[in-house]
């Protein structure tokens, strides 16, 4: 075997291929030893960039200025179509008063919105065109099976009849082997529809994790999201096999009374985004839930609870003061702008700090110290709130004269959809200004604690009821199901907070109840939230301990 060739074998130098690497040109992407690193910087190329090896692509590859050839680009200008500039550009009278931004930013920018469009791809999207795939291959699998079962009902019930009706019988068959070809047809024509969009599905995949290992800067910054091309989710087409009916024999009407066969039905199912399943290890849930730690926020009143992805959490209670706490301890403090106690708190995929302010009817974001007013309200007073896995903030809002509560969806500060009644025009939830919290279901289902109505109300994401849950009949739970905290896992399970009855509810996405964690000393849980590791944090309202718990194996 060629030892340059052996993936066992350690990197080996580009240039004289024998050397062990200890450098790398992050320009020209070239492995080097150091006696190579003089011959290969020797044209005195002024790009070449040396890096240890296991810093190698960490550099960005800037663009080159068009009009200062000998200078690189590392702003955007704003006020010119965020064209490329060079610091010589920036001080030329052409840009004088304009604003710039840093290419690192709108490259780090760019990066996030890749990586969440690949994650939506692999785990939202293209499964379900695999579901889909699936289901039809299983229908023309089963094809045959389901027209020879029609043609044997046929069959039998020709023989009952006299010899002279077999030309009507063939007849009949032979409309069965039309249809046959119909359905089949349909079948495929779908099939090959949704494959040609898993396709494109792949080579955008492809595109991307190319991009996400390249630095270059300019085709990161170039990229253009599909995800809202790939979003309609295709329906599930459900072909129906025709049914047999038979008829009591008239000598007269001997093909019209021998029955009739059913027309060919296609039916389209609304599909849901399912989750992708290998790229995601089914966890069971502990026999026994562990309390893993306890931390003591200082609040008497302590209602909610987020958590961020670096083992952070924000919290608050009753006061105006919103507290970030990690591995126990404080380690910032915010002031609401209004001085009132923000109504629920949340984190945008930037990892900015979010709350709704009650009094003021509106939702505030904190970034960079600066503590700005996002969303502004008119009629309508915010109370809960989550960020959804697309970025777009869900908050359930009530009306002025509490007599009203909806969930309004919205991106950035604009408002995308308003979910309030079912199909037959009743509300949804309860209209008082009191606690609902929410959060959004891995599969986008829109799920509400709704306190007053004692129940858990969760809607598809086109804001269509899907199911309610009141509560679980046990012995030792015997108080009414009071819901206030709600929040779920990367198992798209939901769990509940149950005020009175100290626990709290783990249910499936189907509303099904799977068992209660009561055993960890939960006094009074109100909030709740699951980090990335499936880690479960629980406000105690009372005596302002947050505990994180560790249920699934």
């Amino acid at each position: 075997m060629d030892p340059h060739s052996s993936a066992q074998d350690i990197p080996r130098c580009d240039l004289c291929e024998t050397a062990i690497v200890q450098s790398y040109c992050d320009f020209c992407h070239v492995k080097l030893c150091k006696p190579c690193i003089g011959e290969h910087i020797s044209d005195e190329y002024y790009k070449h960039k040396i890096v240890p090896f296991q810093e190698r692509r960490s550099t960005l590859i800037y663009p080159k200025c068009e009009t200062h050839s000998h200078k690189n680009c590392k702003f955007q200008c704003e006020d010119c179509n965020n064209i490329f500039v060079c610091s010589s550009c920036i001080a030329s009278e052409q840009h004088e008063r304009h604003k710039f931004v840093e290419v690192t930013e709108v490259y780090k920018s760019k990066k996030k919105i890749i990586k969440k469009d690949r994650e939506e791809l692999e785990n939202y999207i293209s499964p379900s065109y695999e579901e889909t795939a699936l289901q039809l291959e299983n229908q023309l699998a089963n094809l045959d099976g389901g027209y020879e079962k029609l043609t044997l009902a046929i069959t039998k019930e020709g023989e009952q009849w006299h010899r002279k009706i077999d030309v009507i019988i063939n007849k009949m068959k032979t409309e069965v082997n039309e249809i046959k070809v119909k359905h089949r047809d349909i079948l495929m024509k779908h099939l090959d529809e949704n494959k040609q969009i898993q396709s494109l599905i792949k080579q955008t995949l492809l595109a991307i994790e190319k991009i996400e290992k390249s630095t270059e800067v300019s085709s990161t910054t170039e990229y253009s999201s599909k995800i809202r091309e790939f979003s309609k989710i295709p329906s599930k087409v459900q072909v129906s096999l025709p049914t047999f009916i038979s008829k009591p024999i008239d000598r007269e009407k001997l093909y019209k009374l021998f029955g009739h066969i059913t027309p060919l039905a296609t039916a389209s199912v609304k599909n849901v985004p399912s989750l992708k399943q290998p790229s995601i290890s089914v966890r069971e849930l502990l026999d026994e839930p562990k309390l893993v730690s306890t931390i003591h926020t200082g609040y008497k009143d302590l209602r909610s609870v987020t958590c961020l992805n670096d083992g952070k959490i924000w919290t608050n209670g009753m006061t105006n003061d919103i507290k970030c706490f990690i591995v126990g301890s404080v380690l910032r403090k915010i002031k609401t702008k209004s001085g009132g106690r923000p109504s629920d708190i949340a984190v945008d995929s930037d990892g900015d700090l979010l709350y709704s302010d009650r009094t003021r009817g509106t939702v505030n974001k904190v970034k960079n110290e600066q503590n700005e007013e996002l969303i502004i309200l008119q009629g309508w007073r915010p109370i809960q709130m989550c960020v959804t896995s697309t970025g777009d903030l869900l908050v359930t809002v009530f009306s002025d004269d509490e007599t009203q509560s909806k969930v309004v969806r919205y991106s950035g500060s604009t408002e995308k959809q308003t979910v309030q009644f079912d199909d037959k025009g009743k509300p949804l939830y309860s209209g008082n200004s009191y606690i609902k919290y929410i959060t959004e279901n891995r599969n986008h289902d829109i799920c509400v604690a709704d306190s007053v109505a004692l129940a858990v109300v969760v809607v598809s994401q086109h804001g269509e009821l899907r199911w309610r849950y009141t509560g679980y009949p046990s012995v030792t739970k015997n108080k009414s199901f009071k819901p206030y905290g709600i929040t779920t896992d990367n198992q798209s399970r939901i769990l509940t907070a149950d005020y009175y009855n100290h626990c709290i509810h783990i249910l499936d996405q189907n509303g099904q109840f799977l068992r209660y964690i009561d055993n960890c000393g939960l006094n009074n849980p109100f909030g709740l939230c699951v980090d990335n590791d499936d880690n479960l944090f629980v406000c105690e309202y009372y005596n302002g301990n947050v505990k994180k718990i560790k249920y699934l194996k």
